[in-house]
């Protein structure tokens, strides 16, 4: 029995490992590098907040070269509900004004991705409801949504000491996880800031059948980023921002990023991005697990193209090809032309 114990607690510990910390010891929720294109991937209340009804598509691919690494899939929508249709071109600038009404401030959108790390995988749906507040020239959004997600052990993947083993055979080979989050946005014609917390219920999962067992829990997570954009010229912006990333057990990372922005058709960054870690600089600035990414994009009409590069400098980045993710998105509506104030790709 003792052997039995060792060999489902090494699956514990395996989970945890890939589950609790981001990068280099992953994280429970997915990485992504080009968030600041759809910053709606971690905070609810930035959808719709825009006016636009935008369809983004992500595809990541973590350490490329190395078997069943981490890769991430996802689809989101977002949308506002305004008082009057967006193909409307000829209101004039009051009425534009009465656009933020109060029909005019709710927004919604939707989110579903695919994780996959090693033998575990999540597939998981998300809905979106916000409300967003005009203050003179800026704006206050507040968002909510609610989350499930089918967490699965590929048993295919594994490589176990002994396939009859009645323990693992009993062990609960999938789970349903429902949970929420929550998150509040500011916006004005340069600053945006914003803060959101992640599964908030912190929903524990069991891994046995029996419900005193061993197993682990979804640790809510926090986010908070904050950016600013600065007109170089008519045609040139520059935009430094970072996005700071922590757990209910102080595993903190850090994203600092700059990009550039031509014309608004064109944009190319540059991201730091430490290691998880419990301290900051634990790993981080000592340059151990920390990462730098490049990115780079292109608008055409109302299409928008994106690709980053993650370079990580530890053991694992040495023998990969690196990270790489692919974003798509499509921007319906002139909204935004209403209120050329709030940001936009």
């Amino acid at each position: 029995m003792n052997r039995k114990l060792k060999i489902l607690n090494c699956l514990l510990v395996l989970l945890s490992a890939i589950l609790l910390c981001p990068g280099i010891s992953a994280q429970q929720l997915p990485v992504y590098s080009q968030y600041m294109m759809n910053g709606f991937l971690y905070n609810p209340a930035i959808a719709g907040h825009e006016g636009y009804t935008a369809i983004n598509l992500t595809a990541r691919e973590q350490w490329l070269g190395l078997k069943d690494a981490p890769s991430t899939y996802a689809v989101s929508y977002q949308t506002r509900m305004l008082k009057n249709s967006y193909i409307s071109r000829s209101a004039s600038i009051r009425k534009r004004k009465r656009v933020m009404s109060r029909s005019g401030r709710v927004g919604y959108g939707g989110y579903a991705f695919t994780d996959m790390a090693g033998a575990f995988n999540r597939t998981g749906l998300q809905g979106t409801y916000t409300y967003h507040i005009p203050l003179d020239r800026s704006q206050l959004s507040f968002g909510v949504s609610v989350t499930g997600y089918q967490f699965r052990i590929n048993e295919e993947k594994m490589l176990l000491l002994d396939k009859d083993d009645q323990l693992l055979l009993n062990t609960e080979k999938s789970a349903f996880i429902p949970d929420a989050n929550f998150g509040v946005y500011y916006t004005d014609q340069h600053l945006y800031a914003g803060v959101s917390a992640m599964q908030l219920f912190q929903t524990p999962v069991k891994l046995g059948a029996d419900a005193n067992g061993p197993g682990f829990k979804m640790i809510r997570h926090y986010f908070v980023t904050a950016g600013y954009r600065f007109e170089l010229n008519r045609d040139l912006l520059m935009e430094p921002s970072f996005l700071f990333k922590t757990t209910e057990q102080f595993v903190a990372q850090i994203d600092v990023n700059v990009k550039m922005y031509f014309k608004e058709n064109y944009w190319a960054g540059l991201s730091w991005r430490t290691g998880g870690g419990y301290s900051i600089d634990e790993e981080s600035m000592n340059g151990k697990g920390s990462s730098i990414i490049i990115m780079g994009g292109v608008r055409v009409d109302k299409y928008y193209f994106g690709y980053a590069f993650d370079y990580t400098f530890n053991a694992i980045g040495a023998r990969t090809l690196g990270s790489h993710e692919i974003m798509a998105a499509v921007k319906f509506g002139d909204n935004a032309r209403r209120y050329r104030w709030l940001n936009r790709y």
